[in-house]
Parts: structure tokens; sequence; C-alpha cells
């Protein structure tokens, strides 16, 4: 590829599917299983398993108000760093949990908005219900990924 490798957010963030495309065509997928990664293998968090410092709290709340449940604000201090980092989006709308769900509904809410709001490039899909659909998604992500790297 001649372009620029970009950051693309991923949604599903944990979506491995979607990250092998991205990384196929020479992207860096942005998804929560580096987030998470990162803080499993981090020598300063000390008290497994919550795997917390004490900034993270303030991060989630830079993302979602003081009111919206404590366990959105923990996965938007971990997904909203991802989406401020992204120079582009692929997001799966109507994917079933075994395609890389986060589990909750008010965080995938508030993921999408946030991703929607950045004005990065987004390619929005929806889940394939055939072989032939999905041989036309593949497509659109390859024709998608293939503009971002020549722009």
């Amino acid at each position: 590829m001649d372009g620029e490798n970009l950051k693309v957010f991923i949604y599903p963030t944990n979506s491995l599917i979607l990250a092998d495309l991205v990384e196929r065509f020479g992207h860096k997928p942005l998804m929560i299983n580096n987030a998470i990664g990162e803080k499993v293998r981090n020598a300063e968090i000390d008290h497994p398993p919550m795997n917390i410092t004490d900034e993270d709290p303030k991060k989630g709340l830079k993302y979602a108000a003081i009111e919206v449940p404590s366990g959105v604000r923990g996965r938007m201090s971990m997904i909203g760093p991802l989406i401020d980092e992204a120079e582009a989006a692929i997001i799966m709308n109507k994917a079933p949990m075994g395609f890389g769900c986060v589990g909750c509904e008010r965080t995938n809410e508030l993921t999408k908005y946030l991703v929607r709001r950045s004005e990065v490039p987004i390619l929005n899909l929806e889940y394939p219900e055939s072989d032939e659909d999905a041989t036309v998604i593949v497509k659109k992500i390859a024709l998608f990924l293939e503009d971002l790297g020549n722009k």
C-alpha cells in the first residue's frame, strides 16, 4: 500500500474480524482488547481484578456524566481515548454477541455517538445475513481502507 497507515477505530470494539481486516490493509485497529491488555500487563496496577488506577474514573468522566452508571464510565475510560485517537472508523451495526460485543447497550450507544461526533471518515455497515452479503461487506471495507491509505 502506498498511502499512510492510519488508526482505525472499530466497532464492536473487540471484533477480531474487523481488526484483522484493518491490519491486512496496513492500518492500525483501535480496539478495546489492546487497552485492556495494557491494563493487565501494567506493573503499576497492583490490585487485580480491578486493574484500575486512581486516574481511570476521572478519564471516564470526560466521556460520560457522573449520573451515568459506573460500568459505562469505566468502559468509556478505555473506549473514549481510542475514539479520540482515531483517524477513521468502521462500525458494524446489529452484530451478534459472538462477533464482538461490549455487552452494554448504553456504552454501545454512547460509543457510536462519540464516533459520529468525531468527524473522522466512517464506514457504517449492517451485519451480513448471508455469504453474499458478507462478500459485499468485505469488499466495502477493502475499498474504504484502500481509499484511506491513498488520501
